[in-house]
């Protein structure tokens, strides 16, 4: 179990750096694309060979919404910020997620009104990311930087409707070919969007330094096929409360591997924000009631 949750922590924690060093010298949404379709074609053929029913037209419509906007907008947008984001600080904003599920789920779905504890923690929260996207040149301010963050933002609420929208939609069944429908539904939306805005344009790998197409390889095997498993065997055999936990381990990672690894600032206004987030997170997950069951395969990963 432990082994289990160290995974999860780290290598999702490490996952934000990956995705920067990979968009250095190959096209963000291309990137993201095929590390998508890459994993979930993998994971698809895996399940399939296993004896695994195909997903029906109806469950594959349900993957390709639900990937278009977790995979295609909520990771896409994530991916093409860190052009202009630190990870660390990508890695922050996209902790601020569960603030757009409480609120989409009050306010479009029908979900219950936030308790006071949970209604504090979603308006810390945002006071957090607002610190930090401020003008500060140590965390990488400036108008390149506030359109990172508000795509980051914008991504986050794609990824948080997806997610609650899936609860009532037709997913594959097992989980693990739900996951896998979804990430190749997602890759494609990607790579198609890539293509459309010319990202394929002179695109050559012998280009491509070899950090880069080594953090591609990192992000495809341990980021969305090991640590997602992994991820799924934790849901089953331990307490939502314990594996939760990952939402506010995450980007503490991510800070400090930026920091460590990148050279990224780490100034007290991060710090201060990163502590308001992550214990506004903290404090959403812990008073949140528990939501409505979710359709197989609605879980997962922004990053």
């Amino acid at each position: 179990m432990g082994v289990a949750l160290a995974v999860v922590y780290l290598v999702w924690g490490s996952t934000f750096l990956a995705i920067r060093f990979a968009v250095r010298t190959l096209p963000p949404l291309l990137m993201a694309g095929t590390r998508y379709s890459v994993a979930g074609g993998v994971l698809y053929g895996f399940l399939r060979l296993k004896g695994a029913r195909p997903p029906s037209r109806s469950q594959w419509l349900g993957a390709l919404v639900v990937g278009a906007l977790m995979i295609g907008l909520g990771n896409g947008l994530l991916t093409w910020s860190e052009l202009v984001l630190p990870s660390g600080t990508a890695a922050l904003l996209v902790a601020a997620m569960p603030l757009w599920m409480v609120l989409l789920d009050w306010l479009v779905f029908g979900g219950r009104r936030p308790r006071l504890p949970v209604a504090v923690g979603i308006v810390a929260g945002f006071a957090g990311v607002a610190l930090l996207l401020g003008p500060s040149r140590g965390s990488g301010g400036g108008h390149a930087a506030l359109l990172g963050g508000i795509a980051i933002l914008v991504g986050t609420l794609g990824w948080a409707y997806g997610s609650l929208w899936s609860r009532g939609a037709a997913m594959a069944d097992p989980p693990l070919l739900g996951t896998a429908s979804h990430m190749l539904a997602g890759g494609l939306t990607l790579v198609t969007a890539g293509l459309l805005l010319g990202e394929g344009h002179g695109l050559s790998l012998r280009a491509a330094s070899t950090r880069s197409l080594l953090s591609f390889a990192y992000l495809v095997v341990m980021g969305s096929l090991v640590t997602y498993t992994t991820y799924m065997w934790l849901l089953r055999h331990a307490q939502a409360s314990l594996v939760s936990t990952y939402a506010y381990v995450n980007p503490v990672v991510a800070v400090f591997l930026g920091w460590l690894l990148a050279g990224e600032a780490v100034t007290a206004r991060t710090l201060v924000a990163a502590a308001v987030i992550v214990g506004a997170v903290a404090v959403i997950v812990t008073f949140r009631r528990p939501p409505r069951p979710r359709a197989a395969g609605a879980r997962g990963r922004l990053d």
